[in-house]
């Protein structure tokens, strides 16, 4: 190995594969989350930027007071059309060159997508500024999640990556707070003021991922066990000799040879090919988690979130009581903020596959609550504040569960050798159908269209009921649990029996068992050819 650093061999002792966290270590892993901020932002500002007479006037004409449905449904779905093609490609570049120049490159994408849509006067520039800064979105959002779940001790992985979910709230509500701001003005700052704003957040982002150490496992993929020993001792505040450094290098290093060895790398299509290898009904099976994390992201779109965090605004608007829908969209988003810490803890007490459940059935409670409100008494003051209550209940158990936990689960199955692959495939399902429910939505709502309302509820509720189904048969529990150890946990054990499976056996351990055996059969084979010769 260059330069002696880092393991060969490693305990089989479970309570040894992770050295222990420091506040500095943990600091440094906690800073990658504050990609969610530009991500929520930039998916928050355009709700209320899209209900702003200054806005609709460049866009429509002097006499519109409102958009055109296919126009508000191009502005808001472009971005997510970016985000799906930038996701795939992150991928690819995660594994070539590393994961944080990844979400550096795409920080510097997205800014030039905010600078042509901050000089747009036009429908067509703030068009191609949201496609651009969308494939820059689709970098980071999909390798961020990876990266933190790379870096972040197993202890805290859960909290750390949920705290990605809330730094995308705190950028939802930024975005309401800077709207609400500027709704009023009657010049283009009305709308300029909050586009530039996300320059802020991709320039700290850039900066801080700059100074950052790269993830260990990414140095192992490339082979280079030198780097990934220095930059495991950084992230962990260990001297790089350190025999936690060396333990959790030779467990890291023995489950990627393990992998390596079932799935030997095959050139570039061979790697992608390797996401849909196996068999569906297998739960360790490559296809079996590829289609997990596609299916988890969809399952969280399939909630209905962003129709209330991307069409809040105007659909308050629809409902004819509220005098101040921008004030409401602000409070909605002040719930999902404050909701959200909570996930910190629950996350790793109660674990993902409980919270994913129980989450679920709490939203589909809310969500029929507010559609059988909204269509029986649709013009009644007293019972759209009911609705707006319960929208609140239904945010806070998504903010809780379900916006938290899909990002955990994707980033913790796959194993090394497909991982970033396999969460840029998750995360572009997550954008590919965030697009769709962003083109079809205002198709269904609109009082020009399929003139819905309310009643929207009743899909968002059924398609609820489905995650709830969905997380009991098909999602295991990883809390607790090292990346490599998630890997031994799938292959032992089904989603309804993961929760109680615990570690028995190191891949270092077993990789040291397997060369004493071939040394000890080497060493008899030696010692009867001697005695033949005798």
């Amino acid at each position: 190995m260059p330069g002696g650093a880092g393991p060969v061999a490693g305990l089989a002792d479970v309570s040894r594969v992770e050295a222990p966290v420091t506040f500095k270590a943990y600091l440094m892993c906690v800073f990658a989350a504050f990609g969610g901020v530009f991500f929520g932002y930039d998916s928050g500002y355009i709700s209320g930027v899209m209900g702003m007479d200054y806005f609709i006037n460049i866009i429509d004409g002097p006499e519109a007071v409102a958009l055109t449905v296919w126009k508000k449904s191009l502005i808001t779905s472009i971005l997510s059309a970016g985000t799906f093609f930038g996701a795939l490609v992150a991928g690819d570049l995660a594994d070539w060159i590393g994961r944080k120049f990844t979400v550096v490159g795409g920080c510097a994408i997205f800014m030039i997508g905010v600078v042509l849509q901050t000089a747009s006067a036009g429908l067509g520039l703030i068009v191609a500024g949201r496609l651009v800064a969308g494939f820059g979105v689709g970098f980071v959002s999909a390798v961020i999640i990876l990266y933190m779940s790379e870096i972040a001790p197993r202890k805290v992985r859960g909290a750390i990556v949920s705290g990605y979910q809330f730094c995308i709230c705190i950028g939802l509500l930024l975005a309401s707070c800077v709207n609400y701001a500027t709704q009023n003005r009657t010049d283009s700052g009305s709308y300029r003021i909050p586009i530039a704003l996300q320059l802020a957040w991709a320039m700290i982002l850039a900066g801080g991922l700059a100074f950052l150490p790269e993830s260990p496992r990414h140095h192992v993929k490339k082979g280079d066990l030198e780097k990934a020993a220095i930059n495991l001792a950084r992230l962990r505040d260990q001297p790089v000799d350190s025999d936690y450094i060396k333990d959790e290098l030779a467990e890291i290093v023995a489950n990627h040879e393990y992998e390596a060895a079932i799935s030997p790398d095959n050139g570039y299509f061979g790697a992608w090919a390797m996401c849909f290898k196996g068999s569906i009904l297998k739960p360790d099976s490559y296809l079996r988690r590829t289609v997990l994390g596609i299916t988890m992201q969809m399952m969280q779109q399939f909630t209905g979130c962003n129709f209330v965090f991307y069409f809040g605004t105007t659909f308050f608007q629809q409902l004819g009581t509220i005098d101040n829908p921008f004030l409401i969209n602000l409070i909605t988003t002040l719930v999902n903020v404050c909701s959200t810490p909570i996930s910190f803890y629950t996350m790793e007490r109660l674990g993902r596959r409980t919270l994913l459940i129980w989450g679920a059935f709490g939203m589909v409670i809310c969500q029929f609550i507010v559609a059988i409100v909204g269509t029986v008494r649709p013009d009644d003051d007293s019972a759209v504040k009911s609705m707006i209550a319960f929208i609140c209940v239904y945010i806070f158990f998504f903010a809780t569960t379900w916006g938290p936990g899909a990002w955990v689960v994707i980033g913790e199955i796959f194993p090394l050798p497909m991982r970033a692959k396999g969460v840029a495939l998750s995360t572009a399902s997550n954008w590919m159908w965030n697009c769709i429910i962003a083109v079809i939505t205002p198709y269904m709502t609109d009082e020009d269209k399929g003139n819905l309302g309310p009643k929207v509820f009743y899909i968002w509720g059924s398609l609820c009921a489905c995650c709830f189904i969905y997380a009991y048969f098909l999602v295991p529990e990883t809390k607790g649990l090292t990346l490599e150890q998630v890997d031994q946990m799938l292959n032992e054990t089904t989603p309804r029996t993961s929760a109680k499976w615990v570690p028995h056996s190191t891949f270092a351990g077993a990789a040291n068992e397997k060369r004493d055996a071939v040394a000890a059969q080497v060493e008899y084979s030696s010692k009867e050819d001697l005695e033949g010769q005798k």
